[in-house]
Order: structure tokens, then sequence, then C-alpha cells
């Protein structure tokens, strides 16, 4: 019954998404709500925002026309009825969720129609995480004090949000790399009989579908900032509500799940971050330095590149649900083995690089009168 539930959730958000985006895209176009193509822009002509918040509509109106029709579900199917108590505690933690959601998406909303300054865009964030944390939404992770478990929730939440926000950078990015880790994450709550953060999630991979079919190159509408930030404050607020580790486990390393599962993403972030500053160019100001960019540069064309990262975030989030299954020995294994495919990764962009440099040198010294 309950898997019946979770994907009705699904059909309905993809459904709904489905629907709405064609909607907003044609508001976004008779607002001139658009995305203007620049020099550090891949697309060459005006793109339709208004993306993220047609995906948070859709999100938010299948669940709340899901609770209503709960309590009737209940009568026609009796058995349904004992999970009602439990699912009503779980579903309580919707609204806090739901209003500081909001919140992030309006500041994104407010980006995409009148560029926020990086501050300003921070204290919304931190503001939004505040609005969670004094609800009771918190990570644990074995801290003493709740204080500690507030301080590194407003840490994970801003640093999840803003990673998605950068990963932003070209069609079908952010909202593929966010489906494949929400199917992964979705994998984990339903072997560990999480229904309520399985329904969640089940909703939020619908919506997401959705609007990938409008958004996977070349895109006809855009997440805006609006949208990628939501998605990333969305996963943030999901990864702390899933269960990880239970004392049944051989480890307590399951705990790290998260950071295996988001990998590449956390990847292109250090590595945007790191180029920036070896560079002394501003961290917050956009550029072509990004992953997809370096792997298009490497000679692959836009889908490539983006198929190319799908693949990476499926293989390294797929190794960290073995976690729960290893000891010490096995979990070391894991890690070794992400740590050697962004490895990889990295000596082949360097290589690249080089073998660029080496030709554009062959180029300069055998035809010097033409330069």
């Amino acid at each position: 019954m309950l898997y019946l539930v979770i994907v009705i959730f699904f059909l309905s958000s993809f459904l709904t998404s489905l629907l709405l985006i064609p909607l907003f895209r044609k508001l976004a176009w008779k607002k001139g709500v658009l995305d203007i193509p620049e020099e550090r822009k891949i697309h060459r002509k005006p793109i339709p925002l208004l993306g993220g918040v047609a995906i948070f509509i859709s999100f938010y109106l299948v669940w709340g026309i899901g609770l209503l029709f709960l309590p009737i579900a209940s009568r026609f199917f009796p058995s349904f009825s004992s999970y009602l108590p439990p699912l009503s505690k779980e579903v309580s933690r919707l609204t806090p969720l739901f209003l500081s959601s909001a919140l992030m998406l309006l500041v994104g909303l407010r980006d995409d129609l009148k560029p926020l300054s990086p501050f300003s865009k921070l204290m919304g964030q931190i503001l939004a995480s505040l609005l969670l944390i004094f609800t009771g939404f918190r990570i644990t992770l074995f801290l003493p004090h709740p204080f500690l478990g507030g301080f590194l929730t407003i840490l994970w939440i801003v640093w999840v949000t803003n990673t998605f926000n950068l990963l932003d950078n070209m069609d079908g990015l952010a909202g593929g790399v966010a489906f494949i880790s929400s199917l992964i994450f979705l994998y984990i709550a339903l072997i560990t009989q999480q229904w309520f953060v399985s329904a969640l999630l089940a909703s939020f991979i619908g919506v997401l579908l959705g609007f990938l079919i409008f958004n996977f190159p070349p895109a006809s509408i855009f997440l805006g900032d609006a949208g990628s930030l939501w998605i990333g404050f969305t996963v943030s607020c999901f990864t702390i509500l899933t269960t990880y580790y239970t004392q049944e486990l051989p480890t307590s390393l399951p705990v790290i799940m998260p950071l295996l599962i988001l990998g590449v993403p956390f990847f292109d972030t250090l590595s945007v971050i790191y180029i920036r500053w070896r560079e002394k160019r501003p961290i917050f100001k956009a550029d072509k330095s990004h992953f997809s960019h370096r792997l298009v540069e490497l000679g692959f064309t836009e889908r490539q590149a983006v198929l190319l990262i799908y693949l990476l975030t499926f293989g390294t989030g797929i190794n960290a649900t073995l976690l729960t299954q290893v000891g010490w020995g096995g979990a070391l294994v894991i890690l070794l083995s992400t740590m050697v495919i962004f490895s990889i990764i990295g000596i082949l962009e360097f290589m690249g690089r080089k073998g660029r440099k080496n030709d554009n040198s062959s180029k300069t010294r055998s035809y010097p009168g033409k330069h």
C-alpha cells in the first residue's frame, strides 16, 4: 500500500510539472523574465526563466492535495489507517519546510529579476536555515550539544544550496544531478522503510523529471536562481531528514553517504573556488571555469559533458549505498575508489590543458611570421 502511495506521489508530481512548466514558460516570455546571453554564458538567444517557480508550485500543490485526500483514502483502504498517526507526525515537518523553501525561492526570484549581492543571498540562505532550526530541524551526527548541531546544519544547508546554484551553468545539469542524487537517496529511504522521506523524494524526483523534459539540451526554459537555490535547499533538507545510521550497522560511516552521493557537485564547487583563487579572480564572480565548461574545452559537446557528469554522479553515489553493508575495510575501499575517480578526472583535465598548450606553442613556432 505504501509503495502505491509513493508511486502516486511521483506520477502526480511529474504530470503536474509537465503541465505547469509550459504555462510558466509563456508567462516568462510575456513578462520579460528572460536569461539574456552574455560573454560568460553558453546560450546565444534569450531563454525564459521561472522553471524553478513552476516545479516549486508543482511539488507543494501535489502535497497539499495529497494531504487532503489521505483521510479519504483511509476510508476506502482500512489497512492504510494504521499509518495515519505516525504519518501525521511526520507531515507536521512540511510546514517549516514549505515556509523556509518559499523564502529561498523568493530570494532567488528577486535575484532573477534584479541581481542581489552575494552577501544578500547568503543572508537569505541563513535566515531560511534558522527558520528550520528553530522548529527542531537539525543535524545530530553524534554531536554532544544542540548548538553544534544547529551550526553544522546552517553550514550544510548553505553549502549544498550554493553548490547547486553554481552547478546550474549548463542545460540540464543542476536538475539532472539533483534527479540522480535524489534517486539514490530514495533507494536508501526505501530499503530502510523511511516512508515519509520516500514520498517526499518521489515527489521531488517527479517534478525534476518533468522539468528535465524541457531543460535537457537544448533547453527551452531555465531554472533561474529561484529554481537552482530551491533545488539545492531542498536536497540539503532531504539529506537531513533521511536517517543513514542505526546501531545494527557494522560501522558509523553511513553518515557520510550524502558527501559521496553529492560528491560530483561538491567537486565542481571546490575546483571552481580553487581555480578562481589561483588565478586571483573574485570567487563569487561567474565565469566558465566549471567542471562542465572544462569538459567542453577538452572536446566534449555540451550534451556529452552533461551526460558524463550524470554518469559520474551515479557512479560515485551508488557506491555510497554499500556503506551500510561493509565494515571499516570495505568502507575504506569505497572511499579510495571515489578518490580515484576524481583523481582520474583531474589528471585528464591537466593532460588536456597541457596538450592544448603544446599545440599552441607548436603553431607559434611553425608560423612565426603570421603572428
